[in-house]
């Protein structure tokens, strides 16, 4: 892929991944359900992986509460129509009934299908 292939695609997929971020600050679950893949997982920092639906579902019940979300740095790796990004964020999150800073990175998988990049999955440590 030529180099200014490759910058657009990882500038396609960063913009995505903002519009990610700035979905689950808005409590936008449409959005969200628009930018992750059918088949999308989140692995959470306690180690399950749960399904889009079931994630979606506990934000639109109040059981995932993103107050907000401030990006601390990111890098994005792009070999053809799939991509790797590594982003570290802090969020200001009510989860469960505990509100708390969590410092998160997602390791996230993303597929371009058209012009659209979407997010198979999405695996969040603490840094």
């Amino acid at each position: 892929m030529p180099a200014s292939e490759d910058a657009n695609a990882r500038e396609e997929v960063l913009a995505a991944y903002r519009a990610h971020l700035r979905a689950m600050a808005d409590g936008d679950t449409d959005s969200l359900d628009d930018l992750l893949d059918d088949g999308f997982t989140l692995t959470h920092i306690t180690g399950y992986q749960q399904p889009k639906a079931e994630w979606l579902s506990q934000m639109r019940a109040g059981q995932f509460v993103y107050h907000s979300v401030s990006e601390k740095n990111v890098t994005v790796d792009v070999e053809g129509d799939t991509a790797r990004l590594v982003g570290r964020i802090v969020t200001e999150a009510t989860v469960y009934g505990t509100h708390a800073d969590w410092p998160l990175q997602f390791t996230m998988d993303w597929a371009r299908g058209g012009e659209t990049w979407t997010a198979l999955r999405s695996v969040a440590t603490t840094w």
